[in-house]
């Protein structure tokens, strides 16, 4: 059974068509690499996954049920969280209370409701234990590692318990030894059967963690195949063009 399944989806901003029929579907605990060259089309099918864009055509089955979103709520009430570039981690925090940010933890006192801090340390703690993290609860954002940042942003991600988490570059802008820790984090997430799609440029990242490789181009699905049944080489014709298609 498919986790994800889009058929024949598209999008078109005026005269401009973003996406033409694309059709992929995503099983549980499958990690799926998205490749393409800027303007490809990446950012487009991610926003209509998540919640940004309505599709032009096509449909969006989740565990094959069909779905609409209208708003990014109503994706994240499918199960479907995003772990955008910038991880939107705000530094002065820690990073209990930005795993808990916009879902904070209350208790009363009295006629008041307060936060609770403790509780949120706990699960957060319990969390970061899952994704064998070393990352603590009380740690500063604006202390932390590339790689630590991630494992807040994913932390985040996974007190919906989701089933799909979708991942934009997450090892764009960090060193080798924290490369590897983001990878770990992934397979973590695979692990756990949550399905995740991995936007990125990086292909030594996508062929290390990637279960399949789907590449756009100019809009167009141009390639959907097991990570082990392709090559770097291919997948840089592919998405250059001198591949028609694979």
């Amino acid at each position: 059974m498919s986790r994800l399944k889009l058929s024949g989806v598209a999008k078109h901003f005026g005269a401009i068509q973003a996406l033409q029929g694309v059709s992929l579907d995503v099983a549980p605990g499958e990690v799926l690499g998205l490749m393409g060259d800027n303007g490809a089309g990446k950012s487009t099918l991610v926003k209509i996954i998540a919640g940004n864009f309505l599709p032009s055509a096509g449909t969006i089955r989740i565990d094959d049920k069909p779905v609409q979103f209208h708003r990014p709520v109503d994706a994240q009430d499918e199960g479907i969280e995003v772990v955008y570039q910038d991880l939107a981690l705000c530094d002065n925090l820690t990073a209990a209370s930005n795993v808990f940010l916009g879902r904070e933890a209350m208790r009363r006192v009295g006629p008041l409701r307060i936060i609770d801090y403790p509780a949120m340390n706990r699960r957060a703690g319990e969390l970061f234990r899952q994704l064998k993290s070393e990352t603590r609860p009380r740690d500063l954002v604006r202390k932390m590692s590339g790689g630590q940042r991630q494992a807040v942003a994913i932390a985040r991600t996974l007190l919906s318990e989701p089933k799909i988490v979708l991942m934009d570059e997450p090892t764009a802008a960090i060193s080798v030894r924290q490369v590897a820790e983001v990878l770990d984090l992934i397979r973590r997430l695979r692990d756990r059967g949550i399905s995740v799609i991995l936007i990125s440029h990086r292909m030594p990242d996508v062929f290390g963690v990637s279960d399949r490789i789907a590449v756009l181009r100019r809009g167009e699905l141009v390639a959907n195949k097991a990570t082990a049944a392709s090559s770097p080489e291919e997948v840089t014709g592919l998405i250059t063009g001198a591949i028609e298609m694979a």
